[in-house]
């Protein structure tokens, strides 16, 4: 940080350049509307933080982020029990349910398998994943087409497998409304891949 910013405003901009995404100039413009804000409203952003933090767990299900001990798509009834997406994050889940169209149930796997990261499968939420599939007739790899995604795909699929249960991978290519000179290789290979028939 620059000498003439002040200490605490210089801590406090280093707190948000440790959220993913947030660089030192975003985290020092996010710095300066903080101190800018009337001071009630920065002790109520602070308390529910923290609030969150101690409140929200993992459900014991499927590892998403709830208040409770099971969470709400776990305990809906009305989802298919017979069929569970494996997502990385619990922000996955949240992309899938807003786009609407899934009613099985998810896994969140809490990161991907990267082995030059220091990630292995006994950090991840596998065995979670194992110990829930007894009616189980399909699951759904659903992380990320990069190349700790599709290993973890992988991996999972293959202790899977030789359970009798049927393993997919989400098709990859290309997004609706796309124009085909602005996709990049691997997108168009996969869309060649996965194509359907008319």
């Amino acid at each position: 940080m620059s000498d003439h910013i002040s200490l605490p405003l210089a801590l406090a901009a280093e707190q948000f350049a440790k959220l993913p995404g947030v660089g030192i100039k975003t985290a020092q413009r996010l710095a300066y509307h903080m101190l800018n804000l009337p001071e009630e409203e920065v002790c109520e952003f602070a308390e529910n933080l923290v609030k969150a933090r101690k409140s929200v767990k993992l459900c014991r299900c499927c590892q998403n982020f709830t208040e409770r001990d099971i969470c709400e798509l776990c305990s809906d009834d009305n989802r298919r029990k017979d069929q569970i997406c494996v997502v990385e994050s619990p922000k996955d889940v949240s992309a899938f349910e807003r786009a609407g169209g899934y009613e099985g149930l998810y896994h969140v796997l809490h990161g991907l398998l990267s082995p030059m990261d220091g990630v292995t499968a006994e950090e991840l939420k596998i065995k979670e994943l194992l110990a829930r599939l007894g009616d189980v007739k399909e699951v759904i790899m659903a992380t990320n087409p990069t190349v700790e995604g599709e290993a973890t795909a992988m991996y999972i699929g293959r202790l899977i497998k030789p359970m009798g249960i049927k393993v997919t991978r989400l098709a990859y290519g290309l997004p609706a409304g796309s124009a085909l000179e602005f996709a990049d290789d691997v997108t168009l290979v996969k869309a060649l891949e996965n194509r359907s028939e008319l």
